[in-house]
């Protein structure tokens, strides 16, 4: 059996001893899970260079992982379900989605011990066990992160194993040094620090045209404040300067992979050590039928690679999710597998690992590659139910639509009978940012967008989505029907159509233009998944679509929010980078905004603006919250929304009139 330890760190009582309903209190088990695999077992055999781990006396290759049980003090109140909580970049992200709880910002500050905000408390009623566990070799070294440490990949002789390695910098500011990586995480070294075939290019759109920094003007390693260099192989640094906004795509030799992929089997065997036990390693908590995996925007990405590679069977050739949530990963999977790969990468200009999109096979006409995301679980008949949700946001980066169209973008096409899809209408890639602020929280730290950030949390149709999974696959009651927006019913569209509309709407400040996914020629190893054509050469684009909108600039198709339903402003998926953060030209990543309408009259008037204000839409505020409560049921009957929900939507809509047609805001 794969997991063969457990060692608690701590064990502590959450939420100040509070019940949860009939359930009771709930308390986190804070623990270091071992395992020890077998790689010539098949359920290991995709993963990337699990041959060339090292292995011990009986022929296992051994990792460990960091883990956090929630779970009912009273264990005869666990209701036999669940979740895995897919944390990303070792931060927890069921629990702040499911149960709109906070989430501390973690830095290497933060005790190992920060408190776990159980929120409203939904999973805690319906008695979930909540499991995170940790999957990622290069997260940062934070002792609260959820974080994995395995081996590293070495040759037959056992030296360090070296390659290429492909990733894009940008700063909100100027600067002299980049760290080789993405978010603070742990970088790829250099090989050499003199390498003359390194190389940088500078664009200033992600699929625009490239210009050559000169070898002479950058070099590995750091310069101090006082302007003195230090040699350092997980740093660039330019004397020069980097410029703010601008995009660096550096190629160079990197030494040590580790093998990275053993994230699937750690996250795998967690949950089958959960629902089976072992010999060696009994359950901790017993009678757990039933699994759920939760991933959101980079944890969302991993989920799709994990159906893509089917992960799902143990080495025992048992299921161990029943079902998957993958919100906001659009139509990527990532690097989550590749030698060399990196697993906080999230540009779909960056990546190999797009096509295929979709959950039934499909050939792209232009490189007649032939596939389907869901190819090898289909092929053994796996009863696995799948739900894929996105935001506004993912259809701006121009690959979200890529899940239900053609790769032309030129017609539609129907999912698989265990698969759906949603789109949440209007919203960014996050749940919102209140109060209103141009300068919205990204991934680490604030950059500053052209229009108010977008305001719309959507955690209350995602909470919807996994009761409508949990009764899928326990009583085999279908889900509501995918939703989203389609060519033939004309709610999908080019994104240059909507210029139409917001070009009249002043402020708007809607994008020139979209960086558009194309096909990249990579060249891939079929073993491994590392390129061999670095950077890539550049091809046709995709046939990525937006959703149309309204003539208040609101979206028309997807699930819409009560809010977005019964509006007072216009809430986007897109937004420009501001000039004081660089790139003004480009989409601020993940981020999307509000528009506001005129509270009066004469406000719309003296804007010019075509829309109608508040006070033309509403005769009161009370008016306006019984069309939002009418809006919200109309959902429940749906079951888009929760019954339980319908007043938070109310709740927030109210706040949204008072600050829209308060004079001061």
């Amino acid at each position: 059996m794969p997991a063969t330890k457990f060692e608690t760190t701590f064990r502590r009582v959450l939420a100040d001893g509070k019940h949860f309903g009939d359930v009771g209190q709930y308390e986190e088990i804070r623990g270091v899970l071992s395992f020890q695999i077998d790689p010539e077992n098949e359920a290991n055999s995709r993963i990337t260079d699990v041959n060339l781990a090292p292995i011990n006396q009986d022929g296992f290759v051994e990792f460990e992982s960091d883990i956090s049980l929630i779970l009912p003090v009273d264990k005869t109140k666990v209701s036999g379900k669940l979740l895995l909580d897919v944390v990303n970049r070792g931060n927890r992200v069921g629990l702040p989605n499911f149960n709109r709880g906070t989430r501390p910002l973690i830095d290497e500050n933060t005790p190992i011990d920060v408190e776990v905000d159980l929120g409203d408390g939904l999973l805690m009623e319906k008695g979930y066990v909540v499991v995170a566990c940790g999957w990622q070799v290069d997260a940062p070294p934070f002792d609260a992160l959820i974080t994995m440490r395995g081996p590293e990949a070495l040759n037959p002789d056992g030296s360090r194993l070296e390659g290429k390695v492909y990733m894009q910098l940008q700063s909100p500011e100027d600067t002299h040094n980049f760290l080789l990586s993405d978010k603070g995480h742990k970088a790829y070294e250099a090989a050499d620090m003199y390498e003359p075939s390194a190389l940088i290019e500078i664009r200033d759109m992600p699929d625009g045209p490239a210009e050559s920094m000169a070898r002479d003007d950058w070099k590995f390693g750091r310069i101090d404040d006082a302007g003195d260099y230090h040699p350092d192989p997980g740093y660039v640094c330019s004397e020069k300067g980097f410029e703010k906004g601008r995009l660096y795509q550096a190629v160079y030799t990197a030494v040590g992979a580790p093998v990275i992929g053993l994230s699937f089997a750690a996250l795998r065997d967690c949950v089958s050590w959960i629902k089976n036990g072992s010999p060696h390693l009994e359950s901790p908590v017993g009678e757990i039928d039933t699994a759920y995996a939760y991933g959101r925007s980079q944890t969302g990405r991993f989920l799709r690679t994990f159906a893509y590679n089917d992960f799902n069977l143990d080495e025992a050739g048992r299921e161990t999710l029943d079902g998957f949530i993958a919100n906001v990963a659009g139509g990527m999977r990532g690097e989550f597998n590749q030698r060399f790969g990196q697993n906080s990468k999230d540009r779909n200009n960056m990546m190999h690992q797009l096509f295929p999109f979709a959950s039934i096979e499909q050939t792209d006409p232009e490189t007649e590659d032939t596939g389907s995301l869901h190819g090898r679980l289909d092929g053994r008949g796996s009863n696995l139910k799948i739900m894929y949700t996105n935001t506004s946001a993912e259809y701006h980066r121009v690959d979200a639509s890529l899940l239900h169209t053609d790769p032309d973008g030129r017609r539609d096409i129907h999912q698989g009978s265990n698969t759906r899809v949603y789109h949440f209408a209007g919203t960014e890639h996050g749940i919102g940012v209140w109060p209103p602020t141009d300068n919205g929280f990204i991934v680490e730290g604030a950059e500053r967008s052209q229009n108010i950030r977008s305001i719309i949390d959507y955690t209350p149709l995602l909470r919807a989505c996994l009761i409508n999974m949990d009764a899928w696959v326990t009583e085999g009651k279908e889900p509501p029907a995918s939703e989203h927006p389609e060519i033939e019913k004309e709610t999908l569209v080019h994104p240059s159509s909507l210029q139409a509309v917001f070009s009249k709407i002043p402020g708007s400040n809607y994008p020139e233009r979209h960086a558009t996914p194309r096909r990249r020629e990579f060249s891939p190893s079929d073993g491994n998944e590392h390129p061999s054509i670095l950077p890539p050469e550049i091809g046709k684009e995709f046939g990525g679509l937006v959703p149309a909108v309204n003539s208040d600039g609101n979206e028309v198709g997807g699930i819409i929010a009560p809010e977005i339903a019964v509006p007072v402003a216009a809430h986007t998926g897109w937004t420009l980078r501001h000039p004081d953060v660089g790139g003004d030209k480009q989409l601020l990543v993940f981020a999307g905004g509000t528009i506001p309408f005129s509270a009066t009259q004469s406000q719309r008037l003296s804007a010019g603006d075509p829309r109608l204000s508040i006070e033309e839409r509403y005769s009161s505020k009370d008016d306006y919250l019984d069309q939002v409560k009418e809006a919200a049921e109309e959902l429940v009957e749906s079951r888009y929304l929760l019954p339980e929900d319908v007043e938070v939507s109310v709740s927030l809509a109210s706040r949204m009139w008072d600050w829209f047609t308060d004079s001061d805001s």
